[in-house]
């Protein structure tokens, strides 16, 4: 059985940028667990800053595999926005990523991510840090 991968949004990275242990436990244990950990490229132009203070982070994102937004994703999150009546594209590309990949979302901010996949009917699993 292969493991469920995680898709990180924005709130994820932040968390490991300040040295999140909760965050830290959950990158550790998907990595030695063999999870794919996905980082969209918006996601990651939304956090990355540069600079020493970001150590931690540039750490955690060489465990990950950083996806370029392709052009069925884009669209899939434009049509998640109009079907949800919001208006992240970075969160509708977090939850596009999952439903193609089939994923697990770690998070700060579950809520909007969740009105964003009931409209696509999907059930997005979240891990809240």
């Amino acid at each position: 059985m292969t493991a469920i991968p995680l898709v990180y949004d924005a709130g994820a990275l932040l968390a490991a940028e300040r040295n999140d242990r909760k965050f830290l436990v959950i990158h550790k244990s998907a990595l030695l667990a063999g999870r794919n950990v996905l980082v969209p490229t918006p996601v990651l132009a939304q956090a990355w800053r540069g600079g020493a203070e970001q150590a931690v982070l540039a750490k955690v994102l060489k465990g990950c595999e950083v996806l370029s937004t392709d052009e069925d994703i884009a669209r899939h999150a434009g049509v998640l926005l109009g079907r949800s009546d919001t208006a992240d594209a970075i969160d509708a590309i977090v939850v596009a990523t999952a439903i193609r990949y089939a994923a697990t979302v770690v998070t700060s901010d579950p809520k909007d991510l969740q009105q964003i996949s009931d409209a696509a009917a999907f059930h997005l699993g979240v891990v809240e840090v």
